[in-house]
């Protein structure tokens, strides 16, 4: 695997992974995230790739198999400057990662994109819904650490905030 810039042309496909991202979701006890909404837009993902904040994960044929939003800079993600039930532990730029998806073609792939962003960066930002147990578990896994809980902007649902430094 191996992880590029999104392109224009990609623009199908990533749609593709995250409705497959919606269903896995709903079937794991998670509807509510970007099931209810049809979370991402698909003009959101274009201007994602257009600034070239876009990522996607392929595979060694060269086929998308997963998708992900990164930045890196000081407080970049507004979002993260109101955390409650915590704090975070690092105060130097950070990374964030976001709508990280994947097509579900092989184990991994989550992993792969996390691991990316933080050996890119030595310290990420990320959160997610409270009912995405399987991406808490992934967090964990990978040594993130719960830090407290974030509101984003496209609902009223919080977020629970994980941090990962060096």
């Amino acid at each position: 695997m191996r992880i590029r810039n999104a392109v224009k042309s990609d623009l199908d496909r990533i749609m593709d992974i995250y409705a497959y991202a919606r269903a896995f979701m709903a079937e794991h006890g998670n509807p509510t995230q970007w099931g209810t909404s049809n979370w991402p837009p698909r003009n959101l993902i274009e201007e994602d790739i257009q600034r070239e904040k876009s990522y996607v994960c392929v595979n060694n044929n060269d086929e998308v198999i997963g998708v992900f939003f990164y930045d890196y800079g000081k407080d970049i993600d507004p979002t993260y400057g109101d955390i409650t039930d915590g704090n975070w532990f690092d105060e130097s730029p950070y990374a964030v990662v976001h709508r990280l998806a994947a097509d579900g073609s092989q184990k991994g792939i989550g992993t792969f994109c996390l691991n990316w962003a933080f050996e890119k960066s030595g310290h990420v930002r990320i959160d997610t819904h409270g009912d995405n147990k399987v991406m808490q578990n992934l967090l964990t896994k990978l040594g993130f650490k719960h830090t407290g809980t974030v509101y984003v902007e496209s609902d009223d649902m919080p977020r629970i905030a994980f941090e990962k430094t060096r």
